[in-house]
């Protein structure tokens, strides 16, 4: 009988080498599936740095000195690019009532700027509504109505949550001609916002600091710009804390010219109602217009400059009365 041969053990004798190159065979797609992800990767990354680079030799060209010609109001966008506002949007500056010493102080200080005399950066805060920003874009128009072209005052506008470009802004006004006022609208800051140090530099501090032909004006419902919950957070989590409110209260110290707008009295919102009637020629007897100007403000819960002009509308539109200035 033949004799029986013992079996091999799985793995081993003349079947064993053959499997190897299986084994490493195995080995190399896995190898590319792991090095494609990094392949593709690289590759994306390289398109988008070429669109980038496409998309900024594009881009819109450097605003010259020249190009404020076009208009004396601007808005500001994160871009780099200025659009002419061709119409503001304003009141004229004897409409604002109850805002006497404000309006006087602030057209002095707008005056010396325009005349190329020192003056100061303005904060305006205080009660919503009582013609804050009317008086910054009052006073600009007021300025430039008998100026001529070359020597007229220009309005840009920035945007509160542009203020980090802030920098890149005053780098495009500082060779021009022009003086500009740069106005900010509504300004305070929340949470952990950090972009106020941008305004910080611009206004005082910098290396380079604020040009000699811009002056900044800013609204705000705050005095101090920062939220009271900011100052408490950074004074429980410093070393010194009279130092870290001091860091955050030092922004508003920055303006040389602080503006405290307080609500208005019951007089000073009906003269405002009765000047805008004025103005527009709406003819109404006077005790009809005492009421229902006093009720409206009453239904609103609050009197101001601009619930006077809301209420002006309303009687506008229902007298048919359009809003053009006789």
């Amino acid at each position: 009988m033949p004799k029986n041969h013992s079996k091999r053990p799985a793995g081993k004798g003349p079947s064993t080498p053959a499997r190897k190159p299986a084994r490493v065979a195995a080995k190399r797609p896995t190898e590319a599936v792991k090095a494609a992800p990094d392949l593709s990767q690289e590759r994306l990354v390289r398109a988008l740095e070429s669109i980038a680079a496409h998309l900024a030799a594009q881009g819109s060209p450097a605003i010259g000195p020249e190009s404020f010609e076009r208009a004396d109001a601007y808005v500001w966008h994160p871009d780099g690019r200025l659009s002419a506002v061709p119409r503001v949007s304003r009141v004229e500056l004897f409409l604002l009532k109850g805002v006497d010493r404000m309006r006087d102080i602030l057209m002095e200080n707008t005056e010396r700027f325009a005349a190329g005399l020192p003056a100061n950066n303005a904060l305006l805060w205080g009660a919503r509504g009582m013609g804050k920003s009317s008086l910054v874009k009052a006073a600009h128009a007021s300025i430039n109505a008998d100026r001529k072209p070359a020597d007229r005052l220009k309005l840009i506008e920035i945007h509160r949550e542009d203020i980090e470009t802030l920098p890149t802004l005053m780098e495009k006004l500082r060779d021009a001609s022009f003086r500009f006022i740069v106005f900010i609208d509504d300004l305070s800051f929340d949470g952990n916002d950090a972009s106020y140090k941008s305004l910080k530099a611009v206004l005082e501090g910098g290396i380079e600091g604020r040009p000699e032909n811009v002056l900044l004006y800013a609204t705000s419902n705050r005095r101090h710009l920062l939220a009271r919950d900011m100052i408490e957070n950074e004074r429980s989590t410093a070393i010194n804390p009279g130092e870290a409110v001091e860091e955050k209260v030092s922004l508003s110290d920055r303006f040389g010219l602080w503006l405290g707008f307080h609500r208005c009295s019951q007089d000073e919102y009906l003269a405002m109602v009765r000047g805008y009637c004025s103005h527009f020629g709406i003819k109404i007897e006077d005790e009809a217009l005492e009421r229902e100007a006093l009720e409206w403000s009453t239904t609103r819960g609050s009197r101001s400059g601009r619930v006077a002009w809301q209420f002006v509308q309303e009687l506008a539109g229902r007298l048919g009365v359009k809003l053009a200035a006789t």
